[in-house]
């Protein structure tokens, strides 16, 4: 690392950093046989990567989010892999229950995980496996994912229909257990209805802007304004759906930031990566299974308008270790302050944390 890019880092070391969706894992181990419907946990090589990113806390998309499982039985038991996975590693992480969390995780120098869900099919029709799920820790849950369940309509989903009465009970039981209700992925009549249904302020953790870049995953400048209105958070995400290229980069994400910023207000809007902090290697032997894994999605009816076998789910030239600080030293150069910076980084995510979770 040059002496300047030190130097840059440095001075955002002290700003809380949250990631709003993201993950800690190593994309370039090779998957255990016997891990085949669980995600990588953390190795020497992710544990070295996320103490050098700076992050405080990520939300780590954890249950059934699509494919032939059961959601409910999947779900139970993810919970409870990476339970066993703070145990063990909590020298270097702990898991988020409240605000103070994520607080109590950077005093101790460690990293807070947040349990979310990036789909609720695991509700089936009962809604009080919302309870089960926020007695065992989940603290942020997702209504939908691309495609339509019984609460609403995804992104993808071509009727876009409001959020179901199912739905609504489902909402109204996340208000009750103050689990944070996110709306990323979601069509937009859900997205709205469920922004007036619920009775406490609403996230949408990963998306971009539609006024900028008109694709399905990104939101539009009526839901981000409601968002904002009801108190809520906004996180723009580090993914090719910020450009209609699909090779999305870093003065991207910036833009679409800008133009959250620009609509919702500088005290709603952070970042959701969607992304680990671990890069990619070799991204010539990574394309063969890039192309193999949206086949897959394509093939399950999960994958989004902007998805193509030859569009990275990252941004290039931001990512790794460093992307946050780059982002940050990107927002300078524009002529945002300091404050405004450390709003976006984190201080944001935790001041809608205290209001859904208490302090």
């Amino acid at each position: 690392m040059s002496s300047n890019a030190a130097a840059q880092n440095n001075r955002w070391r002290d700003a809380l950093i949250v990631n709003a969706l993201g993950g800690l894992r190593n994309p370039n181990a090779t998957r255990d046989d016997n891990d085949s419907e669980r995600r990588f946990l953390l190795d020497e090589r992710t544990i070295t990567d996320m103490r050098a990113s700076g992050i405080d806390a990520v939300n780590w998309t954890i249950g059934y989010v699509a494919g032939p499982v059961e959601p409910y039985e999947f779900s139970v038991g993810d919970i409870a892999v990476y339970d066993r996975m703070i145990r063990d590693q909590s020298q270097h992480v702990l898991k988020v229950l409240s605000a103070a969390d994520i607080q109590r995780a950077r005093r101790e120098r460690k990293v807070g995980i947040m349990y979310g869900f990036q789909n609720a099919t695991m509700m089936g029709e009962d809604a009080t496996r919302v309870d089960t799920f926020a007695d065992l820790g989940v603290r942020i849950v997702q209504l939908t994912y691309n495609i339509p369940n019984t609460l609403g309509d995804g992104s993808m989903a071509l009727q876009n229909r409001g959020l179901t009465p199912f739905g609504r009970e489902v909402v109204a039981r996340l208000n009750e257990n103050r689990v944070m209700v996110d709306l990323s992925h979601s069509g937009q009549n859900t997205c709205l209805d469920a922004l007036r249904a619920s009775t406490q302020a609403i996230s949408i953790n990963h998306t971009g802007c539609r006024a900028l870049t008109d694709l399905p995953r990104n939101k539009t400048d009526e839901e981000l304004r409601l968002v904002a209105e009801r108190g809520g958070f906004v996180g723009i995400y580090f993914m090719p759906f910020l450009d209609l290229s699909g090779q999305a980069r870093a003065e991207h994400v910036v833009a679409h930031i800008e133009h959250a910023l620009n609509v919702c207000g500088e005290d709603v809007v952070g970042i959701g990566t969607d992304g680990p902090v671990t890069q990619i290697d070799d991204l010539d032997a990574y394309a063969e299974r890039l192309a193999a894994e949206n086949a897959r999605r394509v093939a399950a009816g999960i994958a989004a308008a902007g998805e193509s076998p030859r569009t990275y789910p990252f941004v290039v030239d931001l990512r790794g270790p460093t992307q946050f600080f780059d982002l940050a030293e990107r927002l300078r150069a524009r002529g945002h302050s300091r404050t405004r910076i450390e709003k976006i980084l984190g201080l944001n995510f935790l001041r809608y944390a205290r209001d859904i979770w208490g302090a």
